[in-house]
Protein backbone atom coordinates (compact mmCIF):
# COMPACT_ATOMS: atom_id res chain seq x y z
CA UNK A 1 0.00 0.00 0.00
CA UNK A 2 1.01 3.46 -0.83
CA UNK A 3 0.04 6.55 1.55
CA UNK A 4 -0.44 10.22 0.41
CA UNK A 5 -1.47 12.86 2.21
CA UNK A 6 -4.46 14.13 1.53
CA UNK A 7 -7.89 16.56 2.86
CA UNK A 8 -11.05 15.85 1.37
CA UNK A 9 -12.57 19.50 1.02
CA UNK A 10 -16.00 20.88 -0.72
CA UNK A 11 -15.91 23.82 -2.43
CA UNK A 12 -19.36 25.20 -3.75
CA UNK A 13 -21.80 22.51 -4.46
CA UNK A 14 -18.72 20.20 -5.55
CA UNK A 15 -15.67 18.05 -3.66
CA UNK A 16 -12.46 17.24 -4.01
CA UNK A 17 -9.34 15.53 -2.85
CA UNK A 18 -7.05 18.11 -2.24
CA UNK A 19 -3.12 17.14 -2.63
CA UNK A 20 0.02 19.44 -1.82
CA UNK A 21 1.93 19.11 -5.17
CA UNK A 22 5.09 18.34 -3.38
CA UNK A 23 3.35 14.79 -2.13
CA UNK A 24 3.03 13.69 -5.84
CA UNK A 25 5.48 12.83 -8.41
CA UNK A 26 6.18 15.50 -10.83
CA UNK A 27 5.06 13.57 -13.98
CA UNK A 28 1.32 14.63 -15.04
CA UNK A 29 1.16 11.05 -16.57
CA UNK A 30 1.48 9.56 -12.98
CA UNK A 31 -0.35 11.93 -11.23
CA UNK A 32 -3.23 10.93 -13.24
CA UNK A 33 -2.60 6.94 -12.65
CA UNK A 34 -3.01 7.98 -9.31
CA UNK A 35 -6.17 10.08 -9.04
CA UNK A 36 -7.57 7.31 -10.89
CA UNK A 37 -6.51 4.52 -8.50
CA UNK A 38 -7.80 7.06 -5.67
CA UNK A 39 -11.16 7.92 -6.97
CA UNK A 40 -11.79 4.22 -8.00
CA UNK A 41 -12.19 5.20 -11.76
CA UNK A 42 -11.82 1.50 -13.63
CA UNK A 43 -15.07 0.92 -12.72
CA UNK A 44 -17.54 0.43 -15.49
CA UNK A 45 -20.23 0.99 -13.52
CA UNK A 46 -19.68 4.80 -12.52
CA UNK A 47 -19.95 4.15 -9.28
CA UNK A 48 -16.17 4.25 -8.08
CA UNK A 49 -17.23 1.61 -5.48
CA UNK A 50 -13.10 0.89 -5.00
CA UNK A 51 -12.03 4.29 -4.44
CA UNK A 52 -12.99 7.70 -2.97
CA UNK A 53 -15.24 8.65 -6.22
CA UNK A 54 -18.92 9.61 -5.53
CA UNK A 55 -19.82 8.49 -9.00
CA UNK A 56 -20.65 11.82 -10.31
CA UNK A 57 -18.78 14.71 -12.08
CA UNK A 58 -19.16 16.78 -8.82
CA UNK A 59 -17.89 14.81 -6.84
CA UNK A 60 -14.91 13.25 -8.85
CA UNK A 61 -12.43 16.33 -9.06
CA UNK A 62 -9.46 17.16 -7.43
CA UNK A 63 -6.70 19.79 -6.75
CA UNK A 64 -3.68 19.88 -6.63
CA UNK A 65 -2.34 22.93 -4.55
CA UNK A 66 1.27 24.01 -4.45
CA UNK A 67 3.06 27.37 -3.10
CA UNK A 68 4.35 29.70 -5.60
CA UNK A 69 7.80 31.52 -5.53
CA UNK A 70 8.14 34.93 -4.90
CA UNK A 71 4.87 36.09 -4.68
CA UNK A 72 3.27 36.49 -1.54
CA UNK A 73 0.51 34.32 -0.88
CA UNK A 74 0.72 32.91 -4.37
CA UNK A 75 -0.52 30.10 -4.48
CA UNK A 76 -0.64 27.57 -8.08
CA UNK A 77 -3.90 25.33 -8.26
CA UNK A 78 -4.50 22.88 -10.85
CA UNK A 79 -7.83 21.34 -11.60
CA UNK A 80 -8.43 17.52 -12.07
CA UNK A 81 -11.61 16.49 -13.39
CA UNK A 82 -11.61 12.60 -13.11
CA UNK A 83 -14.15 10.20 -15.12
CA UNK A 84 -16.14 8.32 -13.00
CA UNK A 85 -16.23 4.90 -15.09
CA UNK A 86 -12.54 5.46 -17.09
CA UNK A 87 -9.07 5.68 -15.87
CA UNK A 88 -9.26 9.35 -17.46
CA UNK A 89 -8.53 12.70 -16.29
CA UNK A 90 -9.45 16.06 -17.93
CA UNK A 91 -7.38 18.85 -17.09
CA UNK A 92 -8.47 21.49 -20.00
CA UNK A 93 -10.45 23.89 -17.88
CA UNK A 94 -11.00 25.32 -14.26
CA UNK A 95 -13.89 24.42 -11.90
CA UNK A 96 -14.94 27.57 -10.23
CA UNK A 97 -16.86 25.55 -7.26
CA UNK A 98 -13.71 24.26 -6.18
CA UNK A 99 -11.31 27.34 -6.34
CA UNK A 100 -13.23 28.12 -3.35
CA UNK A 101 -11.45 25.22 -1.98
CA UNK A 102 -8.45 26.31 -2.68
CA UNK A 103 -7.43 29.56 -0.28
CA UNK A 104 -8.84 27.71 2.85
CA UNK A 105 -6.86 24.27 1.88
CA UNK A 106 -3.61 26.79 0.88
CA UNK A 107 -3.86 28.41 4.49
CA UNK A 108 -4.61 24.98 6.79
CA UNK A 109 -1.58 23.08 4.68
CA UNK A 110 1.04 25.89 5.65
CA UNK A 111 1.55 27.46 2.40
CA UNK A 112 0.44 30.95 2.71
CA UNK A 113 2.87 33.67 3.86
CA UNK A 114 1.04 36.64 5.81
CA UNK A 115 -2.94 35.61 7.09
CA UNK A 116 -4.52 38.71 8.23
CA UNK A 117 -7.79 39.63 10.09
CA UNK A 118 -10.62 39.67 9.34
CA UNK A 119 -10.02 38.18 5.89
CA UNK A 120 -6.55 36.76 3.90
CA UNK A 121 -6.32 37.52 0.15
CA UNK A 122 -4.63 34.24 -1.42
CA UNK A 123 -3.56 34.99 -5.07
CA UNK A 124 -4.43 31.43 -6.92
CA UNK A 125 -2.77 30.92 -10.49
CA UNK A 126 -4.53 28.41 -11.85
CA UNK A 127 -2.62 26.64 -14.73
CA UNK A 128 -5.43 25.02 -16.72
CA UNK A 129 -6.50 28.37 -17.38
CA UNK A 130 -3.08 30.64 -16.79
CA UNK A 131 -5.72 33.08 -15.08
CA UNK A 132 -5.41 34.98 -11.50
CA UNK A 133 -8.20 34.00 -9.07
CA UNK A 134 -8.33 35.73 -5.91
CA UNK A 135 -9.60 34.18 -2.89
CA UNK A 136 -11.04 36.38 0.35
CA UNK A 137 -11.25 34.21 2.79
CA UNK A 138 -12.40 34.70 6.50
CA UNK A 139 -9.87 33.89 9.15
CA UNK A 140 -9.85 34.52 13.25
CA UNK A 141 -7.26 33.46 15.25
CA UNK A 142 -4.76 32.18 12.54
CA UNK A 143 -7.41 30.04 11.58
CA UNK A 144 -9.89 29.59 8.74
CA UNK A 145 -13.53 30.15 9.96
CA UNK A 146 -15.69 27.76 7.87
CA UNK A 147 -19.05 28.92 10.19
CA UNK A 148 -21.48 31.87 9.00
CA UNK A 149 -24.80 32.78 7.81
CA UNK A 150 -24.46 32.72 4.07
CA UNK A 151 -26.31 30.41 1.95
CA UNK A 152 -25.61 29.20 -1.24
CA UNK A 153 -28.53 26.88 -3.51
CA UNK A 154 -27.19 23.66 -3.81
CA UNK A 155 -25.94 22.94 0.10
CA UNK A 156 -27.61 22.63 2.96
CA UNK A 157 -27.00 24.77 5.69
CA UNK A 158 -25.06 28.38 5.90
CA UNK A 159 -21.02 29.19 6.35
CA UNK A 160 -18.61 31.33 6.04
CA UNK A 161 -18.79 33.84 2.94
CA UNK A 162 -15.44 33.30 0.70
CA UNK A 163 -15.35 35.67 -2.35
CA UNK A 164 -13.79 34.77 -5.62
CA UNK A 165 -12.47 37.97 -8.45
CA UNK A 166 -11.45 36.30 -11.55
CA UNK A 167 -9.16 38.18 -12.66
CA UNK A 168 -8.92 38.69 -16.61
CA UNK A 169 -11.34 35.86 -17.59
CA UNK A 170 -11.45 36.08 -20.88
CA UNK A 171 -10.00 33.62 -23.00
CA UNK A 172 -9.32 31.49 -20.47
CA UNK A 173 -8.71 28.15 -22.31
CA UNK A 174 -8.76 28.99 -26.25
CA UNK A 175 -7.03 32.45 -25.87
CA UNK A 176 -9.75 34.23 -27.46
CA UNK A 177 -12.88 35.62 -25.58
CA UNK A 178 -14.79 34.66 -28.49
CA UNK A 179 -13.03 32.05 -30.09
CA UNK A 180 -14.77 32.24 -32.87
CA UNK A 181 -14.32 36.41 -33.40
CA UNK A 182 -18.63 35.98 -33.77
CA UNK A 183 -21.03 36.79 -31.20
CA UNK A 184 -23.22 34.38 -32.85
CA UNK A 185 -22.35 31.55 -34.83
CA UNK A 186 -24.83 28.90 -37.14
CA UNK A 187 -23.21 25.69 -36.80
CA UNK A 188 -23.53 22.41 -38.90
CA UNK A 189 -23.95 19.59 -36.18
CA UNK A 190 -23.88 16.22 -38.22
CA UNK A 191 -26.97 14.02 -37.99
CA UNK A 192 -29.12 16.97 -36.45
CA UNK A 193 -28.70 20.08 -38.81
CA UNK A 194 -27.56 23.46 -38.00
CA UNK A 195 -27.88 25.08 -34.65
CA UNK A 196 -27.34 29.24 -33.60
CA UNK A 197 -25.08 29.25 -31.00
CA UNK A 198 -22.88 31.81 -28.83
CA UNK A 199 -19.44 30.60 -27.71
CA UNK A 200 -17.65 32.52 -25.04
CA UNK A 201 -14.76 31.96 -23.06
CA UNK A 202 -14.87 33.67 -19.98
CA UNK A 203 -13.03 31.59 -16.74
CA UNK A 204 -14.34 28.41 -19.14
CA UNK A 205 -15.72 28.18 -23.04
CA UNK A 206 -19.26 27.66 -22.97
CA UNK A 207 -21.36 27.39 -26.05
CA UNK A 208 -24.81 28.80 -25.33
CA UNK A 209 -28.25 27.52 -27.40
CA UNK A 210 -31.64 29.06 -26.53
CA UNK A 211 -33.85 26.17 -25.13
CA UNK A 212 -36.65 27.02 -28.03
CA UNK A 213 -34.41 25.54 -30.29
CA UNK A 214 -33.67 22.39 -28.84
CA UNK A 215 -37.41 21.95 -28.54
CA UNK A 216 -37.98 22.23 -24.78
CA UNK A 217 -39.23 25.04 -22.33
CA UNK A 218 -35.63 25.80 -20.37
CA UNK A 219 -36.58 25.02 -16.85
CA UNK A 220 -35.73 21.16 -17.39
CA UNK A 221 -34.39 19.02 -14.27
CA UNK A 222 -31.53 16.28 -14.51
CA UNK A 223 -34.10 13.72 -14.88
CA UNK A 224 -35.45 15.37 -17.82
CA UNK A 225 -32.50 15.33 -19.23
CA UNK A 226 -30.51 12.41 -18.35
CA UNK A 227 -32.94 9.98 -19.51
CA UNK A 228 -33.85 11.18 -22.53
CA UNK A 229 -31.13 9.89 -24.73
CA UNK A 230 -32.23 11.28 -28.28
CA UNK A 231 -32.44 14.75 -26.44
CA UNK A 232 -29.10 14.54 -25.00
CA UNK A 233 -27.06 13.20 -27.88
CA UNK A 234 -28.29 16.15 -29.62
CA UNK A 235 -27.19 18.23 -26.84
CA UNK A 236 -23.42 16.77 -26.54
CA UNK A 237 -23.44 16.24 -30.13
CA UNK A 238 -23.65 20.66 -30.56
CA UNK A 239 -20.91 20.61 -27.74
CA UNK A 240 -18.48 18.02 -29.81
CA UNK A 241 -19.27 20.28 -33.26
CA UNK A 242 -18.22 23.64 -30.94
CA UNK A 243 -15.36 21.52 -29.65
CA UNK A 244 -13.90 21.21 -33.34
CA UNK A 245 -14.94 24.26 -34.63
CA UNK A 246 -13.04 26.56 -31.92
CA UNK A 247 -10.17 24.31 -31.76
CA UNK A 248 -10.47 21.73 -29.05
CA UNK A 249 -10.67 18.73 -30.78
CA UNK A 250 -9.43 17.49 -34.13
CA UNK A 251 -13.11 16.13 -34.69
CA UNK A 252 -16.36 14.97 -33.31
CA UNK A 253 -14.78 11.56 -32.13
CA UNK A 254 -11.83 13.32 -30.54
CA UNK A 255 -14.15 15.76 -28.59
CA UNK A 256 -16.02 13.05 -27.12
CA UNK A 257 -13.06 11.36 -25.30
CA UNK A 258 -10.36 13.78 -24.97
CA UNK A 259 -12.04 16.81 -24.80
CA UNK A 260 -15.17 15.81 -22.65
CA UNK A 261 -14.63 18.84 -19.71
CA UNK A 262 -14.62 21.63 -22.32
CA UNK A 263 -16.32 23.61 -23.71
CA UNK A 264 -19.51 23.25 -21.73
CA UNK A 265 -23.05 23.34 -23.06
CA UNK A 266 -25.19 25.81 -21.68
CA UNK A 267 -29.00 25.90 -23.16
CA UNK A 268 -31.14 29.14 -21.84
CA UNK A 269 -34.34 30.70 -21.89
CA UNK A 270 -35.68 33.99 -20.27
CA UNK A 271 -36.91 34.31 -16.69
CA UNK A 272 -39.90 32.86 -15.64
CA UNK A 273 -41.61 30.75 -12.31
CA UNK A 274 -40.20 27.30 -11.46
CA UNK A 275 -39.93 24.75 -9.18
CA UNK A 276 -36.02 24.20 -7.84
CA UNK A 277 -34.91 20.58 -7.12
CA UNK A 278 -35.14 21.42 -3.17
CA UNK A 279 -39.00 22.25 -3.72
CA UNK A 280 -38.80 25.90 -3.81
CA UNK A 281 -40.18 28.23 -6.05
CA UNK A 282 -38.21 30.30 -7.69
CA UNK A 283 -40.35 33.25 -8.89
CA UNK A 284 -39.77 35.49 -12.06
CA UNK A 285 -39.21 38.66 -10.59
CA UNK A 286 -35.75 37.22 -8.65
CA UNK A 287 -33.63 36.29 -11.51
CA UNK A 288 -32.97 37.32 -15.06
CA UNK A 289 -32.75 34.09 -17.37
CA UNK A 290 -32.69 30.99 -16.10
CA UNK A 291 -29.60 28.46 -17.48
CA UNK A 292 -28.95 24.59 -17.64
CA UNK A 293 -25.34 23.45 -18.17
CA UNK A 294 -24.17 19.87 -19.23
CA UNK A 295 -21.15 18.58 -16.67
CA UNK A 296 -19.78 15.08 -18.12
CA UNK A 297 -22.28 14.29 -20.08
CA UNK A 298 -25.52 15.18 -17.55
CA UNK A 299 -27.57 17.86 -16.55
CA UNK A 300 -25.42 20.11 -13.75
CA UNK A 301 -27.71 19.72 -10.70
CA UNK A 302 -26.69 23.16 -9.99
CA UNK A 303 -24.64 25.76 -12.33
CA UNK A 304 -20.94 25.57 -12.25
CA UNK A 305 -19.10 28.52 -11.17
CA UNK A 306 -16.81 29.50 -14.44
CA UNK A 307 -20.37 28.91 -16.29
CA UNK A 308 -21.82 31.47 -14.48
CA UNK A 309 -18.82 33.93 -14.52
CA UNK A 310 -18.88 32.90 -18.50
CA UNK A 311 -22.65 33.59 -18.30
CA UNK A 312 -22.63 37.27 -16.26
CA UNK A 313 -19.60 38.17 -19.12
CA UNK A 314 -21.52 37.21 -22.14
CA UNK A 315 -24.57 38.96 -20.86
CA UNK A 316 -22.48 42.18 -21.19
CA UNK A 317 -21.67 41.25 -24.80
CA UNK A 318 -23.82 43.18 -27.59
CA UNK A 319 -25.02 40.49 -29.59
CA UNK A 320 -25.01 37.08 -27.91
CA UNK A 321 -27.54 35.04 -27.10
CA UNK A 322 -27.45 35.27 -23.45
CA UNK A 323 -27.51 39.08 -23.91
CA UNK A 324 -30.62 39.06 -25.94
CA UNK A 325 -32.34 36.82 -23.69
CA UNK A 326 -31.71 38.96 -20.22
CA UNK A 327 -32.04 42.46 -22.62
CA UNK A 328 -32.00 45.31 -20.03
CA UNK A 329 -30.73 43.28 -17.25
CA UNK A 330 -27.10 43.17 -18.76
CA UNK A 331 -27.24 46.48 -17.43
CA UNK A 332 -26.93 45.48 -13.95
CA UNK A 333 -23.74 45.01 -11.45
CA UNK A 334 -25.17 41.42 -10.56
CA UNK A 335 -27.01 39.30 -12.37
CA UNK A 336 -29.09 36.82 -11.21
CA UNK A 337 -28.91 33.16 -13.28
CA UNK A 338 -31.58 30.73 -12.25
CA UNK A 339 -30.81 26.97 -11.89
CA UNK A 340 -31.94 23.76 -11.01
CA UNK A 341 -31.13 24.32 -7.48
CA UNK A 342 -31.67 27.68 -7.28
CA UNK A 343 -30.48 30.86 -8.13
CA UNK A 344 -26.58 32.40 -8.67
CA UNK A 345 -25.85 35.45 -8.80
CA UNK A 346 -22.64 36.35 -10.28
CA UNK A 347 -20.59 39.81 -11.22
CA UNK A 348 -18.61 41.12 -14.49
CA UNK A 349 -17.21 44.26 -14.89
CA UNK A 350 -16.57 44.31 -18.90
CA UNK A 351 -15.45 47.69 -21.07
CA UNK A 352 -16.21 48.07 -24.51
CA UNK A 353 -13.89 50.89 -26.31
CA UNK A 354 -14.30 50.92 -30.43
CA UNK A 355 -15.41 47.33 -30.86
CA UNK A 356 -12.75 46.11 -28.63
CA UNK A 357 -13.75 43.82 -25.34
CA UNK A 358 -11.67 43.89 -22.41
CA UNK A 359 -13.10 41.45 -19.62
CA UNK A 360 -11.57 42.82 -15.97
CA UNK A 361 -12.81 40.58 -13.40
CA UNK A 362 -15.96 38.28 -12.42
CA UNK A 363 -16.89 37.82 -9.03
CA UNK A 364 -18.64 35.56 -7.15
CA UNK A 365 -19.21 34.29 -3.55
CA UNK A 366 -18.98 30.59 -2.00
CA UNK A 367 -18.52 28.37 1.05
CA UNK A 368 -16.30 25.57 1.86
CA UNK A 369 -15.16 23.68 4.44
CA UNK A 370 -12.82 20.52 5.46
CA UNK A 371 -14.94 17.38 5.29
CA UNK A 372 -11.56 14.63 6.10
CA UNK A 373 -8.00 14.97 6.98
CA UNK A 374 -5.54 12.14 6.74
CA UNK A 375 -4.05 10.06 4.01
CA UNK A 376 -5.76 8.24 0.95
CA UNK A 377 -4.08 4.61 0.46
CA UNK A 378 -3.72 2.92 -2.90
CA UNK A 379 -3.41 -0.76 -3.64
Amino acid sequence: MQSIPCFWMRGGTSKAGSFIESDLPESVVEQNNILCRVYGSDDPTGRQINGMGGGTSTTSKAMIVGKRSNEVNGINYTFCQVDVSANQVDRKGNCGNISSAVGPFAIEAGLVDEITEPVTQVRIFNTNTNKTIVSHVPVKNGKVVYNGDFSISGVPGTGARIRLDFLSPGGAVTGKLLPTGNVKDLIAVPGYGTVEVSIVDAANPLVFVRAADLGITGQEMPKDIDGNAELLNHMLAIREAAAVLIGLAKNMEDAKINSQAVPKFCFISPADDYISLPGEKVAKQDIDLQARMLSMGKLHPVLAITGGICIGVAAKIPGTLVNEVVGHAAEKDELNIGHCSGVLSVGAKVNIHDGEIQVENGTVYRTARVLMKGNVELN
